[in-house]
């Protein structure tokens, strides 16, 4: 196998380049709502990885306000494929950037900035793997199919790009990688093993509206009502069974002599097994119908009507994943950058393809405060980072652990 030594030799050598790539990246505005960023970010990606023999597919999103997803595919001499994946898109608009004066700085070992950790900074770890592979491995990177796939709208929620992922995926598919962020133990990094499914929901409580000083009995209070139903909503929250709901956004009412008509409130709600899921599902559902508030002069009652609008389902703890993290594992043991687990609450695009090909997550670098662009003086708000000094040893990892999970089926010739 590889000598270790040889391959972080070879990294710490890659990295200032690397590193410049991801600077790159990270001064092109991809918000997610900014279609031409994220169709410029995925045009340099591209040239990216041309060195490396792949070629470059520009997929329109299914919503036309979204950019386009990016396909890279290098062929192999073998019908093996391995499946990495990325987003292009962040969640900050450029108009945020500026007002925080958020843009690429580099303090010590962190390097901050927009996508630093989420995920441009997995894009170029998904570089540095296949330049790893190329150079120790050139048997098994040419018999290899390679496929990095790279969703235009993964902070906005996109299923057709779930739909890509599965037509690019065939039966000599090993493996999806999914490069979103590691995690942090005591004592390990982690990788993710399973994640929360999520559903959004909006309830609206109609009422009927009455002159609040002239005829208050007659009016049906909606915003009361809708009061009454957001604290049921909440209560549906069981930690026991890692089951939450959270309401986002409350709306009602036009002015304040007025017994106001109508209350809307969205949210959502997370859980990490599909009955657990199923189950905050019908018991949101159950809670609409004919309320509690009632006209005081006739008895017409407020109604509630409860939608969910869109889902996402859970990716569960599986013999797949499973599977592939014990490579990962004893990839961590053999280069000494202890590797563990972690189930984590956010969504990424391995949700959409668990069930179709084994799935990890979390082989990106470890950073943190994603989503976030504020600085204080006193250092108590700090915006998103990446920490440098683990792109090579996390590269080390990955390379070792693909390699060992290609092996079985293409033997190795090669003598590194």
């Amino acid at each position: 196998m590889i000598d270790k030594n040889a391959l972080r030799a070879f990294l710490l050598q890659r990295l200032p380049e690397g590193l410049d790539i991801l600077q790159n990246m990270v001064g092109i505005n991809s918000f997610t709502g900014n279609p031409q960023g994220v169709n410029t970010l995925a045009e340099y990606t591209a040239q990216v990885f041309a060195p490396l023999g792949f070629s470059a597919e520009y997929v329109p999103s299914e919503n036309p306000e979204f950019g386009n997803h990016l396909v890279l595919q290098r062929a192999g001499r073998s019908g093996r494929n391995i499946v990495m994946v990325s987003h292009l898109d962040t969640v900050f608009p450029p108009e945020e950037e500026q007002r925080n004066n958020f843009r690429w700085s580099v303090e010590g070992d962190r390097i901050f900035g927009p996508g630093t950790q989420d995920i441009k900074g997995g894009t170029v770890m998904i570089w540095l793997v296949l330049l790893s592979l190329q150079r120790f491995a050139p048997t098994v990177f040419a018999d290899t199919a390679w496929t990095v796939l790279l969703d235009a709208a993964e902070e906005r929620f996109c299923p057709d790009f779930g739909e890509l992922c599965k037509a690019r995926m065939n039966s000599g598919t090993a493996a999806a990688l999914v490069f979103e962020s590691e995690g942090k133990g005591n004592t390990a990094y982690n990788m993710v093993l399973a994640r929360k499914g999520r559903a959004t929901w909006r309830v609206t409580a109609n009422g009927r509206a009455a002159h609040a000083g002239g005829k208050h009995k007659h009016g049906a209070n909606a915003i009361q009502q809708l009061g009454l139903t957001i604290q049921k909503i909440q209560a549906l929250t069981d930690y026991s069974k890692n089951l939450t709901f959270n309401v986002g956004t409350i709306q009602g009412g036009t002015v304040s002599n007025r017994v106001p008509h109508e209350a809307v409130a969205e949210g959502e709600f997370r859980a990490f097994t599909p009955e657990n899921f199923l189950e905050g599902k019908r018991n949101l559902l159950a809670l609409g119908g004919n309320g509690e508030i009632r006209s005081a002069d006739d008895g017409f009652p407020c109604c509630v009507k409860v939608e969910v609008l869109t889902e996402t389902r859970p990716w569960p703890r599986n013999p797949g994943t499973d599977m592939l993290y014990e490579f990962w594992r004893k990839a961590g043991q053999e280069v000494q950058s202890p590797t563990g687990w972690e189930e984590r609450g956010g969504l990424s695009d391995g949700n959409l393809i668990w069930d179709v090909v084994p799935t990890l997550d979390g082989l990106g670098p470890w950073g943190d405060n994603d989503h976030c662009s504020e600085r204080s003086e006193d250092g108590s708000k700090l915006p998103e980072y990446v920490d440098a000094s683990r792109f090579v040893p996390k590269a080390m990892v990955n390379t070792t652990a693909i390699l060992h999970l290609l092996t079985p089926s293409i033997r190795q010739t090669d003598h590194s």
